[in-house]
């Protein structure tokens, strides 16, 4: 009777839900967890602590009863540093009052963002392989992806590719694009000529840019330059303190646009999630006026660790894009080896203890490739070599 109840149940759910599961990263991560003495380069979180200032921050904004709501669109104080610091960084303007909103991290905001721009049938631009946490925000919201293949260009999206998948597609009402710069999971960085063309195209086909910069101040070799710096009356830009200030159980995230834009934003970020926390709010400021560097100390480590896990498997013949910015490596498995990329990381992480994520969660362009985080430490990195070793080596 019971288990007749729950079936009738379940067929009154949104039946978008059925159709999206909890992420491969997320249920690959969980299984192999489980094992004992797992080197995991799985999770795209930094394995810094969160700086001493910013907690400090934290506890005297809790000694000081900041609990209670803040404005919706978040701390003011929080929003004019992170006017500040976006322009200083980066060189684009918003205003703290009119065109910037604290979110519940760039999850909410990419949540937002998309509800806010696209009806039920409307089409949106994917380059992939991408960031997984995309793809089931587009099934709920009744969203057509329409998918960009950029594996033929070592990763990197061009005009022409975006051109071309219009032209494919002329009966689509395609409205919007996916953009993140540096890019997870590949770990490409674009540009300044690139995103020139990029934003160029965007700009003709009249798209909004939804732009997730969260990796901006990790990059290799060179200064994040934003896509809003070159189309901003056509970008929503996503950004946040996870990644730059190792702040990812915080939950602060950004998004900027122009006000009539943010205008409408803010009403979905309302009812999604009232407002961010106030204790965190507080702490951000710290973050963005104190420690505005905080990200570029922890990115010379995180340099070492991407150049000596290149060299290593680089020697074990993996081909990969070089990445300059983020913490990933994205690398195709050489031939010979196990092409299902799903299979051969579970074979490599139940026999030789060592967990990286197939190229499958993320999207068809990563069949046959592997995702590494060495957002971990250098000693886990060197054991993790070791035993990627071990594998290809025993697997010849």
């Amino acid at each position: 009777m019971e288990a007749d109840k729950m079936g009738l149940f379940r067929k009154d759910l949104n039946d978008q839900v059925f159709k999206i599961e909890v992420s491969d990263i997320r249920q690959f991560d969980d299984e192999v967890s489980q094992i004992p003495g797992m080197i995991k380069l799985t999770m795209g979180e930094p394995d810094f602590n969160t700086p001493d200032h910013i907690k400090k921050a934290a506890i005297e904004a809790i000694n000081e009863n900041y609990s209670h709501y803040m404005g919706m669109a978040g701390d003011i104080e929080l929003r004019t540093a992170a006017s500040e610091f976006f322009n200083e960084k980066y060189g684009v303007s918003y205003d703290a009052q009119s065109e910037i909103l604290v979110t519940v991290g760039a999850t909410e905001a990419i949540a937002t963002a998309l509800q806010t721009i696209f009806n039920p049938g409307d089409a949106v631009l994917v380059p992939t392989p991408l960031y997984p946490g995309y793809m089931p925000l587009i099934t709920l919201n009744r969203i057509k992806p329409i998918y960009i293949d950029t594996r033929d260009n070592n990763f990197r999206l061009t005009p022409d590719m975006i051109n071309q998948a219009i032209a494919d597609n002329p009966d689509e009402t395609i409205k919007g694009i996916i953009l993140i710069n540096p890019s997870n999971p590949t770990g490409i960085s674009w540009t300044e000529d690139e995103i020139i063309a990029i934003t160029d195209e965007i700009r003709t086909q009249k798209l909004w840019a939804i732009s997730d910069e969260i990796y901006s101040e990790l990059t290799y070799g060179h200064n994040h330059i934003s896509i809003a710096k070159y189309i901003r009356d056509q970008t929503v830009l996503i950004n946040g303190l996870s990644k730059s200030h190792a702040m990812t159980g915080w939950r602060i995230g950004f998004l900027l646009a122009p006000k009539a834009m943010t205008d409408e934003l803010k009403k979905v970020h309302q009812y999604l999630v009232t407002s961010a926390t106030s204790v965190s709010q507080r702490a951000g400021i710290a973050a963005l006026r104190d420690g505005k560097d905080d990200g570029r100390i922890m990115n010379v480590e995180y340099k070492k660790r991407r150049d000596f896990v290149m060299t290593e498997m680089k020697k074990m013949h993996f081909e990969m894009a070089e990445p300059s910015g983020a913490f990933y490596i994205f690398a195709k498995i050489p031939e010979g080896y196990n092409q299902d990329a799903m299979a051969f990381c579970k074979d490599l992480a139940f026999n030789h203890k060592l967990a990286l994520i197939p190229g499958t969660a993320f999207g068809e362009s990563g069949k046959g490739y592997i995702r590494l985080s060495y957002a971990a430490s250098m000693d886990n990195l060197v054991a993790g070599m070791e035993r990627l070793n071990a594998y290809m080596t025993e697997n010849k």
